[in-house]
């Protein structure tokens, strides 16, 4: 099957790369500030499935580049989709936690109302709709927490810190799941599939379990790694950023393993090899 990815250096876009054979787009390729570029290089490719694993992601220069994330994240996929549907090939699509206003304790659903508390997040809902209004056969993921080996992430962040400091402060009323990046890539293959044989698709989740706040995340990187930092729980409001996160990001995946037989992943097994890898 050929498969076509937007995104070569991201953390899903290189687990893509590690997991199948696929043609993974850079900038250089497919400038998705540009999605006419998009559009061009699926029509010039004529895969069998696309799979967009590249966004705008910068959470608080969003607020300050409103227009440039809506471009990336609402523009480009919708070009995307509209060339898949001229095409009939099956589109795949990351989204993300950051589309809901965090609100309550209990595991948003797929079909849960959004109402996002930024730009990255309402740019994100709104290449969604754009995915959605192509008509398109797709699959919208939704996920949260990302990180891997690769690129910037929490993990990476928090082992940095841990190299020059022996105590931090983290915030501990933000939950959520941390998803590691090759099981998304390896979720999105096999959505890939059943999508291509006329599964309707649709909008779904997948995060990782158990739900963890930030808070014990850190402590949990510290403990798998062997360092010893001491963590100190905090409230957002003592660590302000230009935009808002929200607090609850807990995602409900029951639809993806009932669908796709995909189970949500232990993000602890994933970070423990993980730390394993970046320690080689």
């Amino acid at each position: 099957m050929k498969t076509l990815v937007f995104g070569r250096t991201g953390q899903v876009a290189r687990a893509l790369q590690a997991q199948a054979e696929v043609i993974a787009l850079g900038r250089d390729s497919a400038d998705l500030s540009r999605p006419a570029t998009c559009a061009d290089a699926i029509h010039e490719a004529r895969p069998d499935i696309v799979i967009n694993a590249a966004a705008y992601t910068a959470v608080d220069r969003a607020e300050d580049e409103p227009k440039l994330a809506h471009t990336v994240n609402c523009a480009a996929p919708g070009a995307m989709a509209k060339a898949c549907a001229a095409l009939d090939i099956p589109f795949l699509h990351i989204s993300t936690d950051y589309v809901f206003d965090g609100a309550g304790t209990a595991p948003f659903q797929p079909e849960a109302p959004i109402s996002p508390l930024g730009v990255y997040g309402r740019t994100k809902a709104e290449g969604e709709a754009a995915v959605r209004a192509t008509g398109a056969r797709h699959v919208i993921l939704r996920t949260s927490w990302v990180f891997s080996e690769h690129g910037a992430n929490f993990v990476k962040t928090m082992l940095r810190l841990s190299e020059t400091r022996s105590a931090l402060s983290v915030v501990d009323d933000q939950i959520g799941g941390p998803t590691p990046a090759g099981d998304i890539a390896e979720a999105l293959l096999v959505m890939a599939l059943p999508l291509s044989e006329g599964h309707a698709g649709g909008t779904y989740h997948y995060a990782g379990v158990p739900s963890v706040s930030w808070c014990d995340f850190a402590r949990e990187i510290f403990r798998a790694s062997g360092r010893s930092v001491d963590v100190t729980g905090i409230p957002s409001a003592d660590y302000p950023t230009p935009a808002r996160r929200p607090l609850n990001s807990r995602l409900d995946c029951m639809s993806t393993t009932t669908d796709f037989g995909i189970a949500p992943p232990d993000w602890k097994a994933a970070l423990a090899d993980i730390i394993e890898r970046l320690r080689t």
